[in-house]
């Protein structure tokens, strides 16, 4: 059954991956894809991690910045860029211009917070 899920500004938080997520759809009723618009600040570089299970797209609306998949060298990205990045490949993206980088990530299935992996190293050291 089609639906619209209205932008509600209020919903964006602060995560500790150093970013700001917005979940534009996210729910049980549609488990093949999550919608999230996603935001990082002049200069910052998100915490290094993989996702199990789960085929990210980035869609890059503002900004420009640098992702690193998979341990390769850094690609620039800016405006309807789309990176597509498989399960459990460990990536990050910098915001190295100067606005705002926005993006939206999609994801197929749905995101799951329980199938996210941070590897940055100071994180895995104080889990053990």
């Amino acid at each position: 059954m089609p639906y619209i899920k209205h932008y509600d500004p209020s919903k964006q938080l602060s995560t500790s991956e150093r970013c700001d997520i917005n979940e534009l759809l996210n729910h049980s009723e549609d488990e093949n894809c999550s919608i999230a618009r996603a935001s990082i600040a002049i200069g910052v570089c998100t915490q290094l991690h993989a996702v199990k299970h789960t085929i990210e797209r980035y869609v890059i609306l503002n900004g420009q910045g640098k992702v690193y998949v998979n341990n390769s060298s850094p690609e620039n990205v800016s405006h309807l860029d789309v990176v597509t990045i498989p399960p459990g490949i460990p990536q990050k993206i910098e915001n190295c211009g100067e606005s705002e980088l926005v993006f939206l990530c999609i994801c197929t299935p749905r995101f799951k917070q329980e199938n996210y992996l941070c590897l940055e190293p100071e994180a895995i050291n104080d889990d053990h």
